[in-house]
């Protein structure tokens, strides 16, 4: 006889909210209900995103309610994992008692770039309160996310944690996921191609590890601070520069004796795609994964003379973060070394601190999210996908 679990829910739960700009307040939220295909996550531990900044401090790209998400009740973040404590009705890819680690987006199912597999694209971005719902969930940018004790998810948007996984290794997933996604969309490398990672931001690092895995060589991360390149060489880096001390052109052109086949761009820098472009050989291909905090000015002639390719992305699509969690699952890269600070629920703020700042040289700062309910293990019935 297979066990079955209940836990206990309340009906009431803590969540961080957003007041006015960079204003964050504890409150108190009704536990939401997970309707047809979602379940009800009891959150565990959540990290802190560069995006999370941006959106706690200046709005976008977070979009609530047809607008900015300031003073409407709105709780961020988007990078967490937890348990599933409650099954919405119809829901058996799942049990009560998973572990999971969840993905940002849902897309509405129905536009042109969801039926194309390109959620993280979808036309119907935001569209998602009463009178504009359209069924598009982005958690933590356009609905409710992870600081808080509970949220609801698509089941689209859960993987779960292997066995043996910390909880805060657990919220790296999506940030592998999302460089996973940036590979893909460079079109996958294959064994022995170059790849230059610029930025040694969580991405940044991430996508050095994945690459690595994936057999690029060699892998050059260009970063201005020594400590996250040594980390950057943990995770896989064959070669790091400190732009600093010596041009990142023209080292990744004395390393490789030509170019790399493919840049992965996580800096942010105006000046990071003429950069990347001088990076790359005749042909190449270059991601953008990071928000430049102002316009840039390209030279697009040297990418119409040279056939340079540039992809943008956005999160975490096309399943790559089942694709990065089974990497991490295999132990093919230690994406603990990520993980600088933990914080309780009721600090938060000095989290984000933590994070904006980069105190301590902060790369991953996750809060761990306390719970008093327990679970009740039931032996007198079979309950298929709620069993342990």
């Amino acid at each position: 006889m297979r066990q079955a679990i209940e836990y206990t829910i309340p009906s009431m739960m803590k969540a961080w909210v957003l007041g006015e700009p960079g204003e964050l307040l504890l409150v108190q939220k009704p536990v939401p209900q997970p309707a047809a295909a979602e379940v009800l996550v009891r959150i565990d531990a959540v990290a802190f995103c560069g995006t999370d900044v941006e959106i706690i401090g200046h709005g976008l790209p977070a979009r609530v309610q047809g607008g900015l998400p300031f003073r409407k009740n709105f709780t961020p973040g988007h990078e967490y994992m937890g348990t599933v404590v409650k099954l919405g009705p119809g829901v058996d890819e799942f049990g009560v008692g998973d572990r999971v680690a969840v993905e940002i987006h849902a897309g509405c199912g129905r536009c042109e770039r969801c039926r194309m597999g390109m959620y993280t694209s979808c036309l119907n971005y935001g569209e998602n309160y009463e009178g504009h719902d359209k069924g598009h969930r982005a958690n933590g940018f356009t609905t409710d996310g992870g600081f808080a004790e509970y949220a609801v998810n698509h089941i689209n948007t859960l993987v779960h944690v292997p066995e043996g996984m910390s909880d805060e290794e657990a919220t790296l997933i999506v940030t592998a996921g999302t460089a996973m996604y940036g590979l893909d969309a460079l079109g996958g490398l294959i064994a022995g191609e170059g790849l230059a990672v610029t930025g040694p931001g969580p991405i940044g690092l991430m996508g050095v590890a994945v690459g690595k895995a994936l057999g690029a060589s060699p892998v050059i991360l260009t970063g201005t601070r020594d400590s996250r390149l040594e980390v950057g060489r943990k995770l896989g880096a064959d070669y790091v520069v400190n732009v600093h001390k010596e041009s990142a052109v023209e080292a990744v052109g004395r390393i490789t004796g030509g170019g790399v086949h493919y840049v992965l761009e996580c800096s942010g820098s105006p000046d990071s795609l003429n950069e990347a472009m001088d990076m790359v050989n005749r042909g190449g291909r270059i991601c953008l994964a990071a928000f430049p905090s102002k316009p840039a000015l390209v030279d697009l002639a040297k990418l119409v003379r040279n056939n340079i390719y540039v992809y943008g992305i956005r999160g975490e699509g096309r399943g790559a973060t089942h694709r990065a969690a089974a990497l991490m699952q295999q132990k093919r890269f230690d994406a603990t070394l990520m993980h600088t600070h933990t914080f309780p629920l009721e600090e938060v703020p000095t989290a984000f601190r933590y994070c904006r700042d980069r105190v301590e040289d902060a790369i991953k700062v996750v809060v761990k999210v306390g719970h008093t309910s327990v679970a009740a293990v039931r032996e007198d019935e079979v309950i298929c996908g709620c069993s342990r």
